[in-house]
């Protein structure tokens, strides 16, 4: 039997163009997942893993799609081999019942590898200029009279909730503050 594995990384992505490729190459059971190739723990791989069969072959339409990192793809193609389950992947061309498709295995997965890490790279980069020129990534900083006002109000009874409305803040910025007792607004609560 011939099992296919389809994934995408987020909702917004569509898993169509990849079933339809493998359901050309003769795939006749195809497992999915919609997440991250950085997880092990993908429901769709498990299943298929615990699914498949000696003399069954996994096929996939791009080695990126079963997974992200060396380490990950040979222990998913080693856990195959062990069992006697083939593996392909239409978009390499490859095919690890061959000597010289298991060699070329290995190289993809080294490029796909260092492909991610370049991403990663440049990404750090990236970063690092736009924290230079003072553009911070992530959430803006929240203002401390904010927190102070949120503090003042919680001090004269109110709740939680309450403060960190009145305050223009989440309740969670509020919790997290109130877990670090050094910060300058806890003596606030404390007066």
């Amino acid at each position: 039997m011939i099992l296919g594995y389809a994934r995408v990384s987020t909702t917004k992505q569509e898993l169509e163009s990849q079933v339809k490729r493998l359901e050309s190459a003769g795939v006749t059971k195809i497992f999915t997942d919609v997440m991250s190739g950085k997880r092990f723990d993908r429901p769709g791989l498990a299943e298929m893993m615990a699914f498949a069969r000696e003399g069954d072959t996994l096929c996939v339409v791009r080695l990126d799609r079963l997974g992200r990192s060396i380490r990950e793809l040979l222990e998913i193609v080693d856990h195959f081999k062990a069992r006697k389950v083939d593996f392909r992947s239409l978009e390499e061309q490859l095919d690890t019942t061959t000597a010289a498709g298991s060699l070329i295995f290995h190289v993809f997965a080294a490029l796909t590898d260092f492909e991610r890490r370049l991403i990663a790279e440049r990404t750090r980069d990236g970063l690092a200029v736009a924290m230079a020129k003072g553009n911070m990534p992530g959430r803006p900083r929240i203002e401390d009279a904010k927190v102070e006002q949120a503090m003042r109000l919680l001090s004269e009874g109110h709740t939680k909730a309450a403060a960190a409305r009145a305050a223009g803040i989440s309740r969670s910025t509020l919790l997290r503050r109130l877990e670090q007792p050094n910060h300058p607004s806890i003596a606030l609560l404390q007066a």
